[in-house]
């Protein structure tokens, strides 16, 4: 009697981790390839890698700052090569990501400290983003963050 119930048990444990590697490995094909760029535009972002920020940005972004303020791929490069916008720091938090065929949404969190204009912003916010993989890879379309209280 036993015996069949540690081989019940030895069962019941190879089932759970051959389940969880399933689970895991599906989660890491697209999901986390789109997650590891967004995480490297975070950065590109504080590095002023402009290359990078020109591959992953499609020419259609439609990009909505917490401020409610709109800029398009051009104008936002634009103001972080004017010093209008400096990221110091971006810390991505609790990136989730969805895929659905050739799209993708991004939502997290993310602190971060930024030289708006002059004026320094230590915030955290809460954003949506959406990429589209197309010839050029995945790009991003689409961003909308909002400030956390």
């Amino acid at each position: 009697m036993k015996t069949i119930s540690r081989f019940t048990l030895i069962a019941a444990l190879l089932t759970l981790w051959i389940c969880k590697s399933y689970v895991v490995w599906s989660q890491t094909s697209t999901e986390t390839a789109v997650a590891t760029i967004e995480k490297d535009r975070f950065a590109a972002l504080v590095s002023k890698d402009y290359a990078y920020l020109d591959k992953v940005l499609a020419e259609d972004l439609y990009y909505c700052h917490s401020n409610g303020l709109i800029d398009t791929k051009t104008s936002f490069v634009q103001s972080i090569k004017d010093g209008k916008l400096t990221y110091q720091e971006m810390v991505p938090e609790d990136l989730k990501v969805r895929v659905y065929g050739k799209t993708a949404v991004i939502t997290g969190m993310c602190a971060a400290k930024v030289l708006s204009n002059g004026q320094q912003l230590n915030t955290r916010f809460r954003f949506t983003d959406v990429y589209v993989k197309n010839k050029a890879g995945w790009q991003m379309v689409s961003w909308q963050s909002l400030r956390m209280p």
